[in-house]
């Protein structure tokens, strides 16, 4: 070293500095190549509603709202079951755009994120087809469903009637007169959003051929001469009764639907029949719960009593 001049010495340090530089590369392309991605449609496995609904209200929260939560709650219960797959490339948090309806409340970011997941695994066509279903699913069905053990408070279900946000949130928010801000309405998106992932991984699931297709719905029975069908609404839900009527007494009341999660008090059903009718009748007097629920509850089960009878012919 102590032979070396000053130039010597630089040009050793440049071909040293080069050769480091190549070597360096050499494990990158590699890398690149290992992690190259997978061919598109990826592999489907089956998987369990339940499980991606639980995980997918967790996602919600840490990925950044419906569509992301949607995305990320299906790839990392797939993940979890099938490592040696690609599940785990994709980072969900690229869907958190789909927020708040793509942030101006237009389609719902739960549905986008499960159309996404119907991109990833199916052709063109057969993507479309399952998003067919899911549309019709969506806007027809009474949401959220899914409620997961201790979770408080409630939130009430509605029907948001098409595709947007605007529609599930503003049918739902006109039924609460809660804001978009208000934790309800989050718990509320959050519970809606594993539903709508989870039809999602239902119609994957019997697509892939790992479930049969559901069976067809039976026909409601045709109500006899003497029974009238009503419906009433409460925050909480809707009951549906059928009301038993001889001449003009009503001899009956029973319950045929009931989506509140909360029972309505026989004793509200007993004071009606012995009043035959509403009129006068309180939802929250001495004999029935005055807790929130009962009373609301009640209320929806005065409607609906009072929609029925309102079919009677006088």
């Amino acid at each position: 070293m102590s032979n070396l001049n000053r130039r010597d010495f630089l040009k050793l340090a440049g071909k040293t500095a080069l050769g480091v530089a190549a070597v360096a590369a050499i494990p990158a392309a590699a890398s690149a190549e290992a992690t190259a991605a997978p061919a598109w449609p990826w592999k489907y496995e089956k998987l369990d509603v339940a499980e991606v609904q639980a995980a997918v209200y967790e996602h919600f929260s840490t990925d950044g709202g419906c569509a992301a939560g949607a995305v990320g709650g299906i790839l990392a219960v797939l993940a979890k079951h099938y490592p040696e797959g690609p599940y785990a490339l994709l980072n969900s948090k690229m869907f958190a755009n789909g927020a708040g309806g793509y942030g101006r409340q237009n389609l719902c970011g739960a549905l986008g994120g499960s159309f996404a997941i119907f991109g990833l695994f199916c052709e063109g066509a057969d993507a479309k087809a399952l998003q067919k279903q899911l549309y019709a699913w969506y806007e027809a069905t009474a949401l959220p469903i899914y409620l997961p053990e201790g979770s408080d408070p409630h939130p009430a279900q509605s029907v948001a009637g098409s595709e947007l946000c605007k529609d599930s949130y503003g049918n739902w928010s006109a039924k609460t007169g809660l804001a978009f801000s208000d934790p309800i309405r989050v718990n509320r998106c959050r519970c809606l959003t594993a539903d709508t992932a989870g039809k999602a991984v239902e119609l994957l699931n019997i697509h892939f051929g790992f479930a049969a297709p559901a069976a067809p719905a039976e026909e409601a029975p045709v109500a006899k001469d003497n029974v009238y069908t009503g419906v009433g609404e409460c925050p909480f839900g809707a009951l549906e009764v059928a009301v038993t009527m001889e001449g003009d007494k009503i001899v009956a009341i029973n319950v045929t639907k009931n989506s509140t999660d909360f029972p309505p008090s026989p004793a509200l059903i007993n004071a009606i029949i012995a009043n035959n009718g509403v009129e006068g009748v309180d939802p929250a007097t001495k004999e029935v719960d005055a807790r929130s629920s009962a009373t609301m509850t009640g209320t929806a089960l005065i409607a609906a009593v009072q929609d029925a009878l309102s079919k009677v012919q006088k």
